[in-house]
């Protein structure tokens, strides 16, 4: 069974930095896209960051030029860097990922969610 394990979070003052980790485990065929998703209090969650099996990227605009997203492929993991976080970007962040499994199908996974909590 895949499943998609993250770690990293916890919390930071304003203006530190956090690197989240997500590492796919199970039977897996390839790995399309990943990203990094967020949910504040109340909100719905939204997309922060992605990344294509090529190395293409898409971030958000609140996070542009603050966090980078990136993979290894090799240890079917991807990770977030985020610096000069601020309180807005306190959530849960929650890694996402397209993966082709052993029966080759295409499926959408979710971690369990990592606190982020970045204090004033």
């Amino acid at each position: 069974q895949v499943q998609l394990v993250e770690s990293g979070g916890g919390l930071v003052q304003a203006g530190g930095s956090l690197r989240l980790s997500c590492a796919a485990s199970g039977i897996i065929f390839s790995i399309n896209t990943m990203g990094w998703y967020c949910q504040a209090p109340g909100k719905q969650r939204e997309l922060v960051a992605a990344i294509t099996s090529g190395g293409s990227t898409n971030y958000a605009d609140s996070v542009k030029g603050r966090f980078t997203i990136f993979r290894d492929n090799a240890k079917n993991t991807v990770y977030l860097q985020m610096n000069s976080l601020n309180p807005e970007d306190t959530a849960v962040y929650y890694c996402y990922a397209d993966i082709r499994g052993r029966d080759y199908y295409t499926r959408g996974y979710w971690g369990q969610g990592t606190q982020v909590t970045v204090s004033s």
